[in-house]
């Protein structure tokens, strides 16, 4: 199968999060992910999605989030950039530390990490890549 990819670049406004799983939702007509694939995959991608629009777009809707999403092999490939000034990942805390476990958010990367096989910034800290292995 020759490989295709996806694409689809959305505004950094949170209404706009449903569009991005119509997006895998429409990409899995060519991939076919089983359900519970799909389902941890719309789970980060969706966290990545909001990670951008939050914290590295800090909601400005003039900048936008891209997503792209290809499959070689059997190993799909999913890289979620925002136009933001980036981050240190390995600035990020532990949130299953006794002091971050009543707090309301910081899961996201985690969420991430359990579900895919492995999960990469770029040097800026502005671009992250999801891989599944199926």
């Amino acid at each position: 199968m020759k490989e295709k990819t996806f694409t689809l670049r959305i505004p950094s406004n949170r209404k706009n999060i449903h569009l991005v799983e119509e997006f895998l939702r429409s990409a899995n007509n060519t991939f076919h992910l089983p359900e519970e694939k799909l389902h941890l995959l719309l789970v980060a991608v969706t966290e990545a999605v909001n990670n951008g629009i939050i914290h590295g777009n800090q909601n400005d809707e003039t900048k936008s989030v891209s997503i792209s999403c290809s499959m070689k092999r059997k190993t799909l490939t999913v890289k979620i950039k925002d136009e933001g000034k980036g981050f240190d990942p390995s600035t990020l805390s532990n949130p299953l530390h006794e002091d971050n476990l009543l707090r309301t958010g910081g899961r996201g990367v985690f969420l991430m990490k359990a579900f895919m096989q492995s999960v990469t910034y770029n040097k800026k800290g502005n671009e992250v890549t999801l891989v599944m292995k199926l």
